[in-house]
């Protein structure tokens, strides 16, 4: 087992993999880019950075990143806010952690589009949800989803959907921390408050990291929650990067528009990354 062919062996099918449904679908976009490609014709022609001047005088891609931020704004302050502070409380409890472990989890294994679906009934105006707890109070019924609110209102299923998920990871991170530490921190009268500030969090700081980074990396994949409750209207109001260059290539059958668009997407998901990874990857190593 010392020679590398063995290495290389067990690497080969990941290999093929990622070059068959990443490495190559990624060029080929790239190369779709550059060329003019309607209706998903067999034959493409050279467009140069024509798609990207148009991207750029779009107004609509101004929408979308801006509403691409703001999701991931606030989902970076739920998700990651309250997902930590949910596993610094469970954390400490002995009788309940693998029941709240449990409830915590249970949104992620809910199909994306079943939840979609379920918000977009609790938004509808005849029979939503939130209309028949207004009649119930002697209010009248709601537009909920306008142009001014319809961003806000998906983004409040994907902040819900995945707390659970980064709940997990901060505890596993956290049942990582010896509790000789933790013993030694009551010992000299520390107080849970400050133990999770001064001790938890410092030494989950590498987790932390990774939960922003994928907190920022699932913003640019957010599709059909938002497909299924607004379709990214009222006029292209909740439209995101994902959703508009899904309307670019299947409801256009613009090829090489949607191609630039999703360049644009991997490109920013990457910059952020690096850039978060930059600014809060931890110095010391605990």
């Amino acid at each position: 087992m010392k020679s590398k062919r063995y290495f290389y062996l067990f690497l080969a099918p990941a290999g093929v993999f990622i070059l068959t449904f990443l490495i190559y679908p990624l060029f080929r976009t790239i190369y779709y880019s550059f060329t003019s490609w309607k209706n998903f014709s067999p034959k493409q022609s050279f467009a140069g950075l024509s798609n990207y001047n148009r991207l750029i005088h779009d107004p609509v891609i101004l929408v979308s990143f801006r509403n691409t931020f703001i999701m991931m704004a606030g989902v970076f302050l739920f998700q990651v806010g309250v997902s930590l502070l949910l596993a610094i409380l469970v954390s400490k409890t002995k009788k309940m952690f693998k029941f709240l472990r449990t409830v915590y989890f249970i949104p992620i294994l809910i199909s994306a589009t079943a939840i979609g679906l379920m918000f977009r009934l609790i938004y509808g105006y005849e029979y939503g949800l939130l209309n028949l707890i207004f009649q119930w109070f002697g209010g009248e019924k709601q537009v909920w989803i306008n142009e001014k609110t319809s961003i806000f209102l998906v983004t409040i299923p994907i902040m819900w959907q995945y707390v659970g998920f980064y709940f997990v990871i901060f505890l596993t991170g956290m049942s990582k921390i010896p509790g000789e530490i933790s013993e030694s921190a009551k010992l000299d009268g520390i107080s849970s408050f400050q133990e999770a500030i001064y001790i938890t969090i410092p030494m989950i700081r590498d987790v932390i990291v990774s939960v922003v980074i994928l907190v920022i990396s699932g913003c640019f994949k957010v599709f059909d929650m938002v497909y299924v409750i607004t379709g990214g209207g009222p006029m292209n109001s909740s439209e995101l990067l994902s959703t508009y260059m899904y309307s670019a290539a299947f409801r256009n059958y613009n090829g090489g528009y949607a191609s630039a668009i999703a360049i644009v997407m991997v490109a920013f998901g990457v910059l952020l990354s690096a850039i978060t990874r930059r600014i809060l990857e931890p110095k010391e190593t605990y």
